[in-house]
């Protein structure tokens, strides 16, 4: 699930990210949410019931989203709601203090779920085409709608070199 959001650049985690504070959707059957139609047409198929998203915020920060999902229909109590804020605002502190803590305790490979290869191709891609970052990542997105890829595909394929995209002024065919 939260890959598709990635890929897609909509959901719940999204939402509490860039509003800082929480989205609850009890009853994902009966939601009349409009602002996120591409992640509900994907996510149709699964059994989710419903979906809960925490900002992960420290200060003016914002570090993330902890989506929760249940396979039925359930409300979280005020008291769980709570709960779920405290928990989120200690991960966001350890996060934080993992990213600012020394490189040598960090892995060198990429796991399967890391955001460093799409980070790493964005590079590529706004070097190759001049653009800003944020362009330079939306053509890697909009590269893994096309093809109903992962954009982490598409981010190795671009490491890789194979895939290449030319700026408009440059001769020759455009990937």
């Amino acid at each position: 699930m939260d890959e598709l959001q990635f890929d897609l650049g909509e959901g719940p985690c999204w939402d509490a990210l860039v509003n800082r504070r929480p989205v609850l959707e009890p009853d994902l059957a009966s939601t009349s949410r409009v602002s996120w139609p591409a992640f509900l047409e994907a996510i149709r198929e699964e059994e989710i019931g419903a979906i809960f998203a925490f900002p992960l915020l420290f200060g003016p920060l914002e570090i993330g989203a902890v989506d929760l999902y249940s396979i039925a229909p359930v409300s979280l109590t005020p008291e769980q709601q709570g709960q779920a804020l405290a928990l989120s605002a200690i991960v966001s502190r350890i996060i934080l203090r993992h990213a600012i803590s020394s490189t040598d305790n960090l892995p060198d490979e990429t796991t399967t779920f890391s955001r460093r290869l799409i980070h790493q191709a964005t590079g590529m891609v706004l070097a190759q085409l001049g653009t800003t970052a944020e362009d330079a990542h939306l053509v890697i997105q909009a590269r893994a709608f096309a093809e109903n890829r992962p954009m982490r595909e598409i981010a190795q394929d671009v490491i890789e070199r194979r895939i290449r995209f030319a700026a408009l002024t440059e001769p020759g065919p455009i990937l």
